[in-house]
């Protein structure tokens, strides 16, 4: 295990319509404390440095995360993250820490920034795109529109570059790829993250025009960002595909075939696996087990997280085969589900990641080769099925 998702509140300030923690399939939030709480903290930390000590790990990835994690007063913003620092002083010294804090961006506050800069801790921020058109969905527990506040969030976190993560923005076929990522830009974010929605063979994705509509909308983006004259951004999706390419190693869940390595910490101690799992049925990421009882190399004899250590072998036939396969990785795990048969089929944006990983590929290639000519997207093989 190499990152840990503290799950700090499991409340939000927010009801985005589309939220996978309270809109999708699992309901356990219900359950959950509304808030970690010092002592759970102090138990996740020791539980964390006895794994870097058992591993000798160069380097632990904290998040907090939740929920919205910036309802916490901003005194005790940083008390996980300082927590993890001293139990890994103690046991596990030559261990680095980086913690970033995954927000809504509506409460970010000089005080609180104040408090996560001194903490070391980056804070990375949710928003569907640079306009409030773009975020219609994200709205509060009374209907009215988040933007403005997460607007202000970000044009003061931007004032501190140091502390910025960057942005995530789940792809909306709705509204124009090109105009969402320009107006984003105003937001100087250092790194874009472009997300597919949480969607499977059980719960298909928004539906578009053309066949692979998810491609064609990330393929615009690509293009505007691939042929600027000067890098504004980065792209995570884009660069991982590069990199991967490339036979670099993967940073990502979402593609390739690295193992997975994130456990997640409820509010009450539970360690469940990735929480994206929740978008496809009730009880996905739990595993039974708790910071009391268990620690995180029993998380990875767990048979679920097993699962997802296989690589290659735990993929559906016609992955295996696909000469896409180190790069896909069959896709983001939880896009793989179809209820009755499991996670052993493809990603259901199968036939869309064909044709973007095909297009990018050729647009390094022919960057490779010294070739000036715009890239066209290559017509898709037939999906794996």
């Amino acid at each position: 295990m190499r990152q840990f998702v503290l799950k700090t509140r499991s409340r939000c300030n927010l009801a985005c319509t589309y939220c996978y923690v309270y809109e999708m399939a699992d309901q356990g939030w219900r359950d959950q404390p509304v808030a970690m709480t010092p002592a759970t903290a102090a138990r996740a930390a020791h539980r964390i440095a006895e794994h870097a000590a058992a591993h000798d790990l160069p380097r632990v990835d904290l998040v907090l995360h939740g929920g919205e994690p910036l309802l916490t007063a901003p005194a005790a913003l940083a008390a996980p993250v300082e927590a993890v620092r001293a139990a890994l002083a103690a046991t596990s010294p030559r261990t680095r820490v980086t913690a970033t804090v995954q927000t809504n961006g509506t409460l970010i506050t000089r005080g609180r920034l104040t408090a996560l800069a001194a903490a070391g801790i980056r804070v990375g921020v949710s928003l569907d795109g640079g306009l409030p058109a773009h975020n219609t969905r994200r709205v509060d527990h009374a209907g009215h529109p988040g933007f403005g506040a997460a607007a202000r969030g970000l044009r003061l976190l931007a004032r501190h570059p140091d502390s910025y993560a960057g942005v995530l923005c789940v792809v909306d076929l709705d509204q124009d790829p090109v105009e969402t990522y320009e107006s984003l830009l105003a937001f100087a974010p250092p790194t874009i993250g472009l997300l597919l929605p949480l969607a499977n063979w059980s719960s298909p994705p928004p539906p578009g025009p053309g066949r692979t509509p998810y491609a064609d909308w990330l393929l615009a983006v690509f293009e505007r960002w691939w042929h600027d004259g000067a890098r504004r951004t980065r792209i995570r999706l884009f660069e991982e595909i590069i990199a991967l390419l490339l036979g670099l190693p993967a940073t990502t869940e979402t593609l390739g075939l690295a193992p997975a390595a994130t456990a997640v910490i409820e509010t009450d101690g539970s360690i469940e696996q990735a929480d994206s799992l929740k978008s496809a049925y009730e009880g996905a990421a739990a595993t039974g087990m708790a910071l009391d009882t268990h620690s995180f190399d029993q998380l990875l004899d767990h048979p679920g997280f097993a699962a997802r250590q296989l690589g290659r072998d735990a993929l559906a036939d016609g992955c295996r085969a696909c000469e896409l396969v180190e790069v896909c990785g069959g896709g983001h795990y939880p896009h793989r589900y179809r209820a009755g048969e499991g996670f052993r089929r493809p990603s259901v944006y199968c036939a869309d990641l064909q044709v973007l990983i095909r297009h990018i590929a050729t647009a390094v290639q022919h960057a490779a080769t010294g070739g000036r000519r715009r890239t066209t997207p290559a017509h898709p093989p037939a999906a794996a099925s």
